[in-house]
């Protein structure tokens, strides 16, 4: 296991009628801006929930953050925020607003010229970036939890992260019943996406960390098994709370201390978001079974190299699953998703033919074509070079 620091400042506030619970979260007497995207908040109750219980101190209000939330639509809250003299937002949606919004906490104090090199430079976010909070009513990102935002700026065509402790939300509340309406493509984009967030930081190669292996897996096969019942009960408290619970696990940073971590699938998936618009998670669907055999040779090497010097790891990590040892359990997935995110067994060769059947739909075509350019540039994927 690899030296590390953890650090994490939230607040987490789970389950029901903890919307209730804002007056004493919320600093007294701060003058609060309301984020939130396209409205859904007003359909499901939860804006109502929001105002009721801040009514002796009234928010205003910004709406609009898209689904990947663009520098364009931030900058026009961040001139809202430095002309009217905000100095708490409350964000309340999915990751994107969320991520959005911590962006317009950087910049509405940044000092430089252009806000956006803070996506370049992380040092660059001020460290007096406004404080925020958080009514998370889509489980996906981790974005509650964690100090981290992505940014699309339209002009250009550049999806950006950014991590700084400076973004942390000071409290997140989760209250599974928000989720219940939530649209089916939208849930399952939300276990895909926290998903891919543990493969990320778990299928890479042995460090000697038996107990980040097992919380990652234990992650793994609860959204396996509770993602398709959030489809066919949307209603069902216990399964909601669950993956809620699971999103906000799989990118707090916990599971990653001390061990490789790739990335490399959100790399190309947010080229895939940012030319073609396509939703997070599908991109990640379609990129992460052709990462994976793709780069199965380099991992197993990188595996075995690990071996050979000494890390004594506890399961061998090849393509998606485990093997066993000392009485671990194996993990597999479906080869066939249950959620009807797009997969495929059989992904092309980088320097081969694409088989037909990809050619019918655009955003995959495109993803493998770009796929193909970066494996070309031999885009490293576990550190080992």
């Amino acid at each position: 296991m690899d030296n590390f620091t953890y650090y994490n400042p939230v607040k987490i506030v789970f389950g029901r009628r903890s919307i209730a619970q804002l007056p004493r979260l919320v600093p007294a007497g701060a003058k609060i801006l309301l984020t939130y995207g396209g409205g859904s908040i007003k359909r499901n109750g939860v804006y109502d929930q929001v105002v009721a219980a801040l009514k002796k101190n009234p928010p205003a209000e910004f709406a609009g953050i898209e689904p990947n939330p663009r520098y364009e639509t931030c900058m026009k809250a961040v001139e809202r925020v430095r002309a009217e003299g905000f100095d708490f937002l409350l964000a309340i949606g999915g990751g994107s607003v969320l991520d959005g919004t911590k962006f317009i906490a950087a910049a509405s104090v940044y000092k430089g010229k252009d806000p956006w090199d803070m996506m370049f430079n992380p040092a660059r976010v001020p460290a007096d970036a406004l404080p925020i909070g958080c009514v998370m009513t889509l489980p996906a990102t981790g974005s509650e939890m964690n100090g981290g935002a992505v940014i699309t700026r339209e002009a250009t065509k550049d999806k950006l992260a950014v991590r700084s402790s400076h973004l942390f939300p000071r409290f997140s509340i989760l209250d599974p019943e928000t989720t219940f309406t939530l649209p089916p493509r939208q849930t399952a984009n939300g276990v895909v996406d926290a998903f891919v967030h543990v493969m990320e930081q778990y299928l890479t190669y042995p460090a000697d960390a038996p107990l980040q292996d097992r919380q990652a897996e234990a992650i793994l096969l609860t959204l396996v098994e509770e993602g398709p019942k959030a489809l066919a009960e949307p209603w069902n408290y216990v399964v909601r709370a669950s993956l809620m619970w699971c999103a906000t696990q799989a990118l707090n940073g916990l599971i990653g201390c001390g061990v490789p971590q790739d990335w490399a699938t959100h790399a190309i998936g947010h080229e895939l978001t940012a030319l073609y618009g396509i939703d997070h998670a599908q991109s990640l669907a379609i990129i992460l079974p052709g990462m994976m055999q793709q780069q199965i040779d380099r991992k197993r090497n990188c595996s075995n190299t690990a071996n050979a010097s000494g890390a004594s790891a506890t399961a061998t990590k090849t393509h998606g699953s485990t093997t066993p040892s000392s009485g671990r359990k194996s993990f597999s997935v479906p080869s066939e998703s249950p959620l009807g995110c797009p997969t495929t067994t059989s992904p092309p060769a980088p320097s081969g033919s694409l088989p037909s059947d990809w050619k019918n739909d655009e955003c995959r075509w495109a993803s493998i074509r770009i796929w193909q350019k970066r494996m070309s540039r031999r885009f490293c994927l576990c550190g080992c070079d």
